[in-house]
């Protein structure tokens, strides 16, 4: 299967993790990296080349930064102007359908701090349910995101290098259908984890 990962950091450079993940996943086969701040440092999107990437392939993965609880900006446009009614959902819109939607979320805080008794509360799951619920308008198939926790605390170099070794190995599952169990960190959703894709 063919992937498109939609990547959008407004600070990449001083990102060690993302760009780590980035360079083991760059140059796979049946990968795109789409790199939207790169692509619209204006923020104007081309809505006919997005749609036309998203057409082309059959995983859509959305890597990113936890930014307030949200995607970062840019993200929510894309969302916005892409996924048209007509197009995306609706009675004709059927562009998407049967097309996996998966996140891969860096988050600065531990897993410890992401549920009801930690300091936020909720859960990486909880926080992003809009986009589960995106996934589900757009009859794509949900996928369990894989999140690495704790970033801000600067993670030694063996660990982001583990970090991109790991990643990789999920989005050459997800490409080739052999997905692992272990793989995929985020179980929040029942009868969504990585076992169970529906």
């Amino acid at each position: 299967m063919r992937i498109l990962i939609n990547f959008a950091h407004p600070a990449k450079s001083r990102s060690r993790i993302n760009k780590a993940l980035l360079a083991m996943v760059d140059q796979l086969e049946g990968v795109t990296v789409n790199d939207l701040y790169a692509n619209y440092p204006d923020l104007m999107i081309d809505v006919k080349r997005e749609q036309a990437l998203c057409e082309c392939h059959d995983i859509i993965i959305f890597q990113h930064p936890l930014y307030w609880y949200q995607t970062p900006a840019i993200m929510k446009e894309w969302l916005d102007l892409v996924l048209q009614q007509g197009w995306a959902y609706g009675t004709t819109g059927n562009a998407l359908k049967g097309k996996v939607f998966v996140q891969a979320i860096t988050a600065g805080g531990d897993e410890s701090t992401y549920h009801r008794e930690g300091v936020n509360y909720f859960s990486i799951g909880e926080l992003m349910s809009p986009y589960r619920a995106t996934a589900n308008l757009c009859g794509m198939i949900w996928q369990s995101p894989f999140v690495i926790y704790g970033i801000h605390k600067g993670l030694p170099e063996s660990e982001v290098n583990g970090y991109a070794q790991r990643y990789r190995r999920w989005v050459i599952s997800l490409r080739d259908g052999t997905i692992e169990d272990d793989l995929s960190t985020e179980e929040e959703f029942p009868g969504c984890c990585s076992k169970n894709r529906k």
